[in-house]
């Protein structure tokens, strides 16, 4: 079966986001990479922007890997505000999605506080305080069925 692992932008501080979202789901990164690492003469970097993130890897739990980069100014900016990704992560159980929620959603914008929905679930949405949307949820069938 097919994994998603996504991958986010940002305007210069991927590092700084990843290192916050290691800080609530733990582990270590398995890779990181600078434009400085990459740098050469057909693949010039502004000094600039030497330091900052071209590929950065997380993995949380067996089988996810959450990635980003910086997007390099030459390219523009990513509007930060716009719908450019969701993540959904689904829990083993209401108190890892009690955890997780409460951790990621510090210092940003919750959008729908976590509690039972109407479908059977138990879960929340919210805009963590990098601009990332995320949906934690726990789904009691949805463990049954695996």
């Amino acid at each position: 079966m097919a994994l998603i692992n996504p991958h986010i932008n940002f305007n210069g501080n991927a590092e700084e986001a990843f290192t916050f979202y290691k800080s609530v789901f733990g582990g270590e990164f398995s890779k990181v990479v600078r434009f400085k690492d990459l740098a050469s003469s057909e693949f010039p970097v502004a000094e600039k922007e030497e330091n900052k993130i071209m590929h950065i890897a997380l993995p949380i739990g067996k089988s996810n890997r959450l990635m980003g980069n910086d997007v390099p100014e030459i390219l523009g900016t990513t509007n930060e505000n716009e719908n450019r990704s969701k993540i959904v992560v689904i829990t083993e159980s209401k108190e890892e999605a009690d955890k997780l929620f409460n951790g990621l959603s510090a210092g940003g914008q919750i959008e729908g506080p976590i509690g039972d929905s109407p479908w059977g679930s138990y879960g929340g949405c919210f805009r963590d305080k990098y601009g990332i949307e995320w949906i934690v949820e726990f789904d009691p069938e949805y463990q049954e069925k695996e």
